[in-house]
């Protein structure tokens, strides 16, 4: 996958609009990227380990750093900054965002934890 032709977060830190050559832009929630984070902290090691993680509606992007020609590293306001976001990982993201949103919420719902 290239690289985006434009990745802009917006005035209040809390959207990323990532902008491909071939497809319209997708509008990326701080809050989906954060608790969607290619970190291991947040994926584990194993399927079997991903953390859903709560309380992060009020997140928002502090800095974002390039890594090589293939990624992009986000800092979070609240100092999470160990994913590293490649350019194939956006595009899944900003594809299939409704299913991972609503997969998400469910994982929320099903471990009795809240988005605040």
């Amino acid at each position: 996958m290239s690289a985006p032709k434009e990745l802009r977060v917006s005035k209040d830190r809390r959207t990323l609009t990532v902008v491909y050559h071939d497809h319209e832009p997708f509008e990326l929630p701080a809050e989906l990227l954060r608790v969607t984070s290619p970190s291991a902290e947040v994926q584990g090691h194993a399927p079997d380990q991903r953390v859903t993680v709560p309380g992060k509606r009020n997140v928002s992007i502090a800095r974002m750093e390039p890594v090589g020609n293939y990624a992009v590293r986000i800092v979070f306001d609240d100092l999470h900054d160990t994913g590293i976001f490649t350019w194939s990982y956006l595009h899944r993201l900003g594809h299939d965002k409704e299913q991972v949103w609503s997969d998400y919420l469910a994982s929320l719902e099903s471990k009795a934890l809240s988005r605040d």
